[in-house]
């Protein structure tokens, strides 16, 4: 039996030939905002169909979210509505929204349609164009994440090493740097990596779209890269459907042309807000802190499609705003769910000029396993993890009595800890104009071989700051020396 999304696709592409697909007719009886009631004459279309609405200023597209009737139906507008009054004639297009996808599309910024939102030319009336609204592949023809995606950041290849054709989520709140931390990964797979990135900007700032367009421009990596954009001002439903767009061009790359795909998405909570917006516009009855009834599968829609195909995969990296940094919250649960490795951002580090303000407990990864990682990589990343969590636990000692008056393994094993959260920091390569160091790409045997060096005590008479913000341990011990000399002299 075939599947929906198998179904939508071949009805779209059957449309998609013939612009009068449907002899039915249609027009507005009343206009919400975004929230649009049509009336037609003849059959309904179905659910996630695409309609195009005549209107002053030019064709509004919608999308149906309901039937109310046999003859009515409620759409949500994918652009703003403003001058658009009852009695405009609306065309229904005979199926799903579809989005522009192949080389046609490479070095292009786009928006949820698929228009282009550059400098640039049009893009040609011939291009294939496919659904946004897709299932997800089988699971028999599903490939296993088990090859490293090597990052050169210390603290993410250590800790929460990244699978190629896997899920990896950065979390954090509001300022602790989840788009730097996601900007620093292009500027580090942009020379490495050999396929196709998309970026999808879900509720962007314009100023981080322009950043972010200047920052694949500098790094020579626009030409291989595809940019879909739904920025802040946009209506919910553009904002909604921006990262199954820029799915269906991954997809497409993956499965016509077997290349490897690194899907980039910021920020994955806003798709969820924008999902809460649209439900709560249509009416329906919100779920737990206001959410929309349908979260869960809202979610799993979009990402049970990212995955390994044969031998073409699509790797996703997703920064995923966590709001009041409460890590309860049921968006938060229900994107962590989805993912292979967990990367947790921490205020608390941030505050202590800690960066990245990765927290080194709550970071996790399926992938940390001595099977995968090897066995030293496994034990070096416990132990790094068992001295930082004893640190912690002994803090509030600290804080009241001073370090002095721990035991001495315990003021050793505080020292350590300390050192193995400065040597995990790293100066970033985007980030070069702000903190004027050069940025550092740290292999990962250097990071493996620097954390043993200093749990075994190597680095026990080593200043702290000799290790913080440097690449390897090399690099620290060049630090250290010159210290030294500078006391001498």
């Amino acid at each position: 039996m075939r599947d929906r999304g198998t179904a939508l696709a071949e009805r779209a592409m059957t449309s998609g030939a013939d612009p009068t697909a449907s002899a039915a007719t249609a027009h507005v009886v009343a206009v919400r905002g975004p929230v649009l009631d049509i009336r037609v004459t003849g059959s309904l279309p179905e659910i996630h169909d695409a309609l195009e609405i005549a209107a002053p200023e030019g064709v509004i597209m919608a999308e149906v979210q309901a039937h109310l009737d046999a003859h009515t139906l409620r759409a949500i507008a994918l652009q703003p509505t403003q001058g658009l009054g009852r009695g405009a004639s609306v065309r229904l297009t005979g199926g799903p929204l579809l989005a522009p996808v192949g080389e046609g599309v490479l070095g292009r910024l786009l928006d949820v349609l698929g228009n282009t939102a550059d400098d640039g030319p049009a893009l040609p009336p011939d291009i294939l164009r496919l659904p946004i609204h897709h299932a997800a592949p089988r699971l028999t023809t599903q490939a296993a994440a088990t090859q490293i995606f090597a990052t050169g950041i210390k603290v993410i290849d250590l800790l929460a090493p990244l699978a190629q054709g896997g899920k990896a989520a950065m979390f954090g709140g509001a300022g602790v740097g989840k788009t730097v931390l996601v900007m620093e990964l292009i500027h580090a797979m942009a020379a490495g990596y050999d396929g196709i990135s998309v970026f999808a900007g879900v509720g962007e700032r314009c100023r981080e779209g322009h950043e972010m367009l200047q920052e694949m421009t500098a790094s020579g990596v626009l030409d291989k890269t595809v940019l879909v954009y739904g920025q802040m001002n946009e209506p919910p439903g553009a904002r909604w459907r921006v990262p199954l767009s820029a799915l269906t061009v991954a997809e497409h790359f993956r499965d016509a042309e077997a290349r490897n795909v690194l899907l980039l998405m910021d920020n994955v909570f806003r798709f969820v807000q924008a999902g809460a917006e649209v439900s709560g516009l249509l009416g329906r009855m919100p779920s737990r802190v206001g959410y929309q009834p349908t979260l869960e599968t809202e979610v799993a829609e979009l990402q049970e499609r990212i995955a390994s195909v044969g031998q073409a995969s699509v790797t996703a990296i997703e920064a995923v705003y966590v709001p009041a940094d409460d890590f309860t919250d049921p968006a938060v649960g229900a994107i962590a769910a989805h993912v292979d490795s967990m990367v947790v951002l921490s205020r608390q580090l941030a505050s202590e000029g800690i960066y990245p303000a990765i927290d080194p407990i709550a970071t996790t990864s399926v992938l940390l396993d001595p099977l995968v990682v090897g066995a030293e990589h496994a034990a070096v990343a416990g132990e790094v993890r068992e001295l930082i969590e004893h640190y912690r636990e002994l803090k509030d000692v600290i804080a009241l009595l001073g370090v002095e008056e721990l035991a001495p393994e315990e003021r050793l094993a505080v020292g350590r800890a300390r050192r193995l959260q400065r040597f995990l920091t790293q100066p970033f390569f985007v980030a070069e104009a702000f903190t004027g160091m050069a940025g550092r790409t740290v292999p990962v045997t250097d990071t493996v071989a620097g954390c043993k060096a200093i749990i075994a005590g190597e680095c026990d008479d080593w200043q702290e700051n000799s290790l913080y913000m440097v690449g390897s341990l090399d690099e620290a011990w060049a630090k250290e020396e010159a210290a030294r000399q500078g006391k001498a002299a």
